[in-house]
């Protein structure tokens, strides 16, 4: 997977308001995915969008997306670094 998206990697760091991507991966499982962190909502907003169309216009139509706000008083407490 590595050696494979890295033009997807590297489009994904020069996203607009994006602070960091932890990348997933199951290989046994053939899944992966991606926690991200954004400075605001719209641009999460703007980049799932622009997501879900690439990943169906490769036929992946079974994306999972949920969004939280971080916690950062307890994520600190857990060695979290935020921004």
């Amino acid at each position: 997977m590595s050696a494979a998206l890295q033009a997807l990697a590297r489009d994904i760091a020069g996203e607009e308001e994006l602070e960091w991507k932890l990348w997933l991966e199951n290989r046994e499982a053939g899944r992966a995915g991606g926690v991200y962190r954004f400075h605001s909502v719209e641009a999460a907003h703007r980049y799932r969008a622009k997501h879900e169309a690439r990943l169906a216009a490769q036929g992946i139509g079974d994306m999972q997306c949920r969004s939280f706000d971080a916690n950062e008083p307890l994520s600190a407490l857990a060695h979290a670094v935020a921004g």
